[in-house]
């Protein structure tokens, strides 16, 4: 109920702010969405109203009360005009002069009210006895400065008040809708907003939940939950997360966050599962039934009923799981598989590389990896992501990074990739290209990072009153990387450039009456890239009047060749391993 209030946050060290700042947006209840049943006292009676209708009612009383205050203040200046005109009528025509010799008081006002009667024609209301008795009490020595003009002035600025009063109360609507508009601007002096006016992205409330839980599971008897403190601890989560299970029997399920919840013996793989998450790609290697033939496949899970056993290799009782890889950035391994001892067999023995399998639909069946019993499956090699890089757009009007085409185009993205952050204090910044990332800065610059780009800073040096230059090199990590030598209050960053060949054209000022021709210096020749803590070389020593920046349109480059395996769904059986385990007839028993 304060009218001011301060309110602190402070964070350990391992949060986010820019997750804090959306998991208060996402949990609080900014605008909350009410139909109220208001009763309403109206002429002594209780209504019940809507609120259109008391808003209504309350503009109405408004504009009554706004018509009230017009008509008094119209009359406060008419009567101003009247006692007026009086005052000069008295005095202009030496009215005063005829009550000298009178020795009665009421002859006096008798006098002054018979000398004003040919005068007060053009008075808006008659004069009373309470106007002769003010215009007794004039001082002379406000007689004796009479000024004629400075009255007519005096009351012609009454008559202008007077006549825009009586405009608007002839125009009273749109009078009060200029009220209404003008009441920030009349009550508004030193109450700003405190807060800052931000526009939000959509926020998925999962995205930005505090991990506040551990999660724990029990594989061999089937349990999980974030009471099983006696079990394996997987990894923090929160209270509002989705889990995704996988068993050996080739089924998944999906479950809320509990403290203990059955899913079933032989638990191969538990997760935090994120509705439409299509980068992060499941590989596995399951048996059709008891005696079936064993299938390999790829896919991703984007959305699920809770609570539902989906079999993801068959429905044929014996069906099994040998491998099994959950990839979040759709990265593909190299596995050897082992088959069980078969005169039939050519090679027991083969390797089989995930990247070259499709990625498709859960419930896809896959490709046939052989007919023959399989001894064992073994990881041969740790795979690389499969999918293409990730396109980034930042939207200035909520300040975030997007994968939907809205904003400026940063580039593409994958892997260790980074984005290039500038500030105008001279400092700058790398961040991961996450979505969640919130840029809150005014930044100089905000692109694509790439390594072997010198960024090149013109600076003014306040304590030496000297423009200077530097070329420089980032480091690969995320702490913040300062580059501005001068500390002194006048310095200032004039530009930042992150390209090649642009050149820079230095006007300047007139220096004692001399004029000085601009000169063109193409930065890359100027200076070489020097450390980040270097202060540079002198730019001119002459006085500037501005720097023009010129760089060159970047040349396109050539798009990276990247064959993102093709997503299909369905039941499809697709192809076999081919001969890696052809069966040889002709083989001597």
């Amino acid at each position: 109920t304060s009218d001011k209030v301060e309110i602190l946050i402070h964070l350990h060290n391992d949060m986010s702010p820019d997750k804090t700042i959306d998991a208060l947006y996402a949990f609080t209840d900014c605008q909350v969405t009410i139909s109220p049943n208001a009763c309403v006292i109206v002429g002594d009676k209780p209504m019940f109203l809507s609120v259109s209708e008391i808003l209504r009612m309350n503009t109405d009383h408004t504009v009554s009360l706004l018509k009230k205050e017009l008509e008094i203040e119209l009359h406060e200046l008419q009567e101003s005009w009247h006692f007026s005109s009086l005052e000069r009528i008295f005095i202009e025509n030496r009215i005063y002069h005829d009550i000298e010799e009178v020795k009665s008081w009421e002859e006096v006002l008798k006098t002054i009210d018979e000398g004003l009667k040919p005068h007060t024609k053009h008075l808006l209301r008659a004069v009373t006895e309470e106007d002769i008795l003010r215009l007794t009490e004039i001082r002379i020595k406000r007689i004796s400065r009479f000024d004629l003009d400075k009255f007519k002035e005096n009351i012609a600025a009454l008559e202008g008040k007077i006549e825009q009063v009586k405009h608007h109360l002839e125009h009273l609507i749109p009078y009060a809708i200029e009220y209404f508009l003008n009441i920030q601007k009349k009550y508004g002096k030193d109450r700003q907003r405190k807060t800052e006016l931000r526009i939000f992205d959509t926020i998925d409330a999962t995205k930005v939940a505090v991990a506040n839980e551990k999660f724990y599971a029990n594989f061999e008897e089937g349990f999980i939950g974030t009471s099983l403190k006696k079990d394996q601890y997987l990894f923090d989560c929160s209270d509002i997360d989705d889990i995704i299970t996988f068993r050996k029997d080739g089924s998944m399920k999906v479950v809320k966050v509990e403290a203990k919840t059955f899913i079933g013996k032989d638990i191969l793989h538990v997760a935090v599962w994120k509705k439409n998450d299509k980068r992060t790609v499941y590989n596995m290697i399951y048996r059709e039934g008891r005696e079936g033939p064993y299938y390999m496949k790829r896919f991703s899970v984007t959305g699920v009923t809770r609570n539902t056993d989906y079999p993801l290799a068959s429905d044929k009782k014996g069906s099994e799981t040998l491998y099994f890889s959950a990839n979040p950035n759709g990265e593909a391994e190299t596995v050897t598989v082992l088959l069980k001892p078969n005169p039939r067999i050519r090679k027991n023995k083969m390797d089989i590389d995930f990247s070259e399998l499709a990625i498709k639909g859960r419930d896809s069946k896959g490709n046939l990896v052989t007919k023959y019993s399989v001894k064992k499956v073994d990881l041969k090699e740790e795979g690389v992501s499969t999918l293409a890089p990730r396109k980034i757009w930042f939207d200035e009007t909520v300040r975030r990074l997007n994968a939907d085409a809205r904003g400026t185009l940063l580039g593409s993205f994958k892997g260790d990739d980074k984005i290039l952050t500038i500030n105008t204090n001279g400092e700058a910044k790398l961040v991961s290209f996450d979505l969640g990332n919130r840029f809150d800065d005014e930044y100089l610059v905000l692109e694509k990072w790439k390594p072997q780009q010198p960024v090149t800073c013109i600076y003014y040096d306040g304590e030496k009153e000297i423009y200077f230059i530097k070329r420089f090199l980032l480091e690969n990590n995320t702490n913040p990387q300062t580059f501005m030598p001068s500390e002194h209050p006048k310095s200032f960053i004039e530009s930042i450039i992150v390209a090649n060949n642009a050149t820079a054209e230095i006007v300047f000022a007139k220096d004692k009456g001399k004029e000085r021709d601009p000169e063109t210096i193409n930065i890359d020749e100027f200076i070489a890239v020097k450390g980040i803590k270097a202060i540079g070389n002198q730019f001119t020593k002459f006085k500037v009047k501005s720097i023009n920046i010129t760089i060159p349109e970047p040349e396109e480059e050539e798009p990276e060749v990247y064959e993102e395996p093709e997503r299909f769904e369905g039941d499809d059986e697709g192809g076999t391993i081919g001969d890696l385990f052809q069966s040889d007839d002709n083989t001597e028993n």
